[in-house]
């Protein structure tokens, strides 16, 4: 069991990952707080929480240039108990961080493969015959830079707590760019004005997602979110992620959820929950 009040994230620290849950941190009583936990991995912060490891786990679920981060969409799936107990958007502005003189010096950028693809247009028209190498992180690459030819997508944050030079700042093609996080834990919470829950069909034919999504337009439940993932069991068979905008301690959520049951082969309900927009700086200190 766990004996103190600790978050997982996707480290090391400078992540946007550590900005959420730092942000997060503050909504929570800080004399049940011991930290924050860096992990290396989407997967192996979420499985923390999963064996017990932490309380809960702040990971990237979606970006709005990007699309869903499908390493946590599959390893929620594959995982018994786990809930969501807050969602939280922030605002993600990308920086360039190398010790390069100019753009001209850089042979090689670093970074997550969400970083790279929210700033691709940029790096074609700057960069275009740089190499490009996904890390598991934005901050994996960190030892690299002592190299002036080698250089960084990440936070400005980064840059600041391993005082390392930025030579461009919001590169991000998108200026709106925003990710959103949940946080993650084995007790559900109370309510909210969104649910999420997944499920897969018994078998790939005409009708099979149809008949579900009508569950939901006839009792007048939007769904501001449908996104499909390979269940890995044979080509053309997948399994659904759903966002509802409704409370499923609704009655019209409980009765569509129970009749989806029929429909459903395996039906996972990640509970309800709020969304919280992150839009300042964070405040909190590792």
């Amino acid at each position: 069991m766990v004996t103190s009040y600790s978050i997982a994230y996707l480290g090391p620290a400078g992540t946007f990952s550590e900005t959420a849950a730092l942000r997060y941190l503050e909504l929570l009583n800080p004399e049940q707080i011991t930290g924050l936990c860096p992990y290396a991995s989407i997967p192996q912060a979420i499985k923390a929480v999963a064996r017990r490891e932490v309380e809960r786990a702040i990971v990237p679920v979606e970006n709005s240039i990007e699309g869903s981060v499908t390493t946590t969409l599959d390893t929620l799936w594959a995982l018994d108990g786990l809930q969501v107990q807050q969602a939280l958007v922030l605002p993600v502005t990308q920086t360039l961080i190398s010790r390069a003189v100019d753009l001209k010096q850089i042979q090689t950028v670093y970074s997550h493969p969400q970083g790279l693809a929210q700033c691709q247009q940029w790096l074609e028209q700057n960069l275009p015959q740089v190499q490009l190498i996904p890390t598991s992180s934005t901050t994996e690459a960190l030892d690299y830079l002592d190299n002036p030819t080698m250089a960084m997508i990440a936070a400005e944050r980064a840059a600041s707590l391993y005082n390392l030079p930025i030579l461009a700042r919001a590169i991000n093609d998108h200026p709106a760019n925003c990710t959103r996080f949940w946080a993650l834990s084995l007790q559900a919470a109370t309510g909210g004005s969104h649910t999420s829950l997944a499920f897969s069909v018994p078998a790939n034919v005409p009708g099979a997602l149809m008949r579900p999504l009508s569950i939901f337009a006839s009792r007048q439940i939007n769904l501001s979110r449908i996104e499909s993932r390979p269940t890995k069991r044979s080509l053309g068979d997948y399994l659904f992620f759903l966002d509802l905008e409704a409370d499923a301690n609704e009655e019209r959520v409980r009765s569509a959820i129970e009749e989806l049951r029929a429909y459903a082969e395996t039906l996972k309900i990640f509970g309800s929950y709020s969304v919280l927009s992150l839009a300042r700086p964070v405040t909190s200190e590792p």
